[in-house]
């Protein structure tokens, strides 16, 4: 029976021959030859174990990429938004600031795809103007 695993096809090693004498009896080796003992089956491998698993939960998919950073870019507006209406109604709160800096954050890494990627540098590019702005705005509170 072959099992094949991420090693391949392992297979027994061939025990040793033992010499036969020409009357047909049985003959154990002489000193000069040495005695094979029993080869020790080897321990059974995981296909990967844990760390494949790892490695494979890390790996993700250009789709799942993609709404992630769509997501971060939505939220990212959002908070916007909500500063714009802060700065209009003159209730800025600290808050809102602090949650705009934690979707700048977000906005760094790369989706995979080069218009989606161009789209997110402009709104972090917006989103680090308004937190240049807000900068003075926190150091006289």
């Amino acid at each position: 029976m072959r099992i094949y695993g991420a090693a391949g096809a392992t297979t027994a090693v061939p025990a040793k021959a033992t010499r036969r004498t020409a009357g047909g009896a049985f003959s154990v080796p002489g000193d000069s030859e040495e005695a094979a003992a029993p080869a020790a089956p080897s321990p059974l491998r995981m296909a990967g174990g844990i760390d494949a698993l790892l490695a494979l939960q890390g790996v993700e998919d250009a789709t799942e990429r993609r709404k992630r950073s769509v997501t971060r870019g939505r939220y990212a507006l959002n908070v916007l938004e909500e500063l714009k209406l802060g700065v209009l109604a003159g209730t800025l709160d600290p808050v809102t600031v602090n949650r705009l800096r934690a979707a700048a954050a977000g906005l760094k890494d790369s989706s995979g795809d080069p218009g989606l990627d161009s789209v997110l540098a402009e709104i972090e590019l917006r989103v680090e103007v308004e937190l240049a702005k807000m900068d003075p705005v926190q150091a006289s509170d």
